[in-house]
């Protein structure tokens, strides 16, 4: 039982980070996850994305469209495979 309340403490302290990482950032802890491997990878496609960040689809779609619409990454449609979408930091998220 000592374990499980451990474990409770750790993910308290872990939502409390969460809450106050939004809070400054004005992103959550994905999407600022998205972003750091997304500034060392270049450019990735979604489901790379949600595989280095152990996203379900669903959240993994959630997360790349609040970036999108925030402005922090671009889509770039492949060039070897037209339906395959890539993404990228903006220029601005580079610097």
């Amino acid at each position: 039982m000592d374990r499980l309340c451990k474990i409770r403490d750790i993910q308290r302290a872990v939502n409390q980070f969460e809450q106050g990482f939004e809070k400054t950032y004005g992103i959550c802890l994905n999407e600022g996850m998205a972003l750091c491997s997304l500034l060392k990878a270049g450019s990735l496609s979604s489901g790379e994305i949600g595989e280095l960040l152990g996203l379900t689809s669903s959240n993994n779609s959630k997360v790349i469209g609040s970036i999108e619409k925030k402005g922090l990454v671009e889509r770039v449609i492949g060039t070897k495979d037209k339906r395959q979408m890539y993404f990228s930091l903006t220029p601005k998220e580079r610097n």
